[in-house]
């Protein structure tokens, strides 16, 4: 299992409250900044399609403990069965859904979360409850930060790279947590969403792939 080394706050104040002064100073202030846009792409979301404008859900926060995130309703009103991950056009997906997964707008209403510091901007993504069942011990480790709005798998490919392979950039991202790699992580999301996740695909070198390779 990797086990981050977690310093005092005298050897690593950014860890203690830097990380979280960053979160509030940002995301407080791009919540007012974007409070306009959230209101018009509220009123598209409910004009566009049935149900609700905002999709509310339970997810894993730190420590393991639920929380509820908020995103804008990106899906039709239909009952789904299935938790499958959705990726490009389908039946699933509204028009305007559509268009705000791809340049990731859905997820502005998280900018709440951040506030409320059930997340972070920079962090694993939060899963599902129901994945908890599948860690391995390396996943774990994504438990011990504040889920985030973009992390390190998520500028390298995210939903285009399986689930063990999103916790290796998880796992790392914990044990390296710093301001410089939050502001990398922050500029080179901005490029995602611009060119697409699919640009940025780098798979990682798995655990058993390692073991394979030293036992050659």
């Amino acid at each position: 299992m990797l086990t981050p080394e977690i310093n005092n706050w005298l050897t690593q104040p950014y860890r203690a409250f830097g990380k979280r002064l960053l979160d509030l100073s940002v995301s407080a202030s791009a919540l007012l900044a974007v409070a306009p846009l959230c209101a018009l792409i509220a009123v598209l979301v409910r004009l566009t399609s049935r149900g609700p404008a905002f999709f509310v859900q339970e997810r894993l926060g730190r420590g393991g403990m639920t929380f509820r995130t908020y995103k804008f309703r990106t899906m039709t009103d239909r009952l789904r069965v299935s938790h499958q991950e959705i990726l490009g056009k389908t039946d699933e997906v509204t028009t305007v859904g559509y268009w705000l997964r791809r340049f990731k707008l859905d997820e502005l209403p998280q900018l709440w979360n951040i506030v409320n510091g059930d997340m972070s901007l920079v962090g694993p993504r939060p899963a599902l409850p129901a994945q908890l069942a599948e860690y391995t011990d390396l996943a774990h480790c994504r438990l011990l930060a504040r889920p985030g709005l973009t992390g390190l798998a998520q500028v390298h490919g995210n939903i285009h790279l399986t689930w063990p392979e999103r916790w290796v950039y998880d796992a790392e991202y914990v044990t390296r947590v710093s301001f410089a790699l939050d502001v990398w992580i922050i500029a080179r999301t901005i490029g995602v969403v611009l060119l697409g996740e699919e640009r940025f695909l780098l798979k990682p070198l798995l655990p058993t792939d390692q073991s394979a390779r030293r036992a050659a």
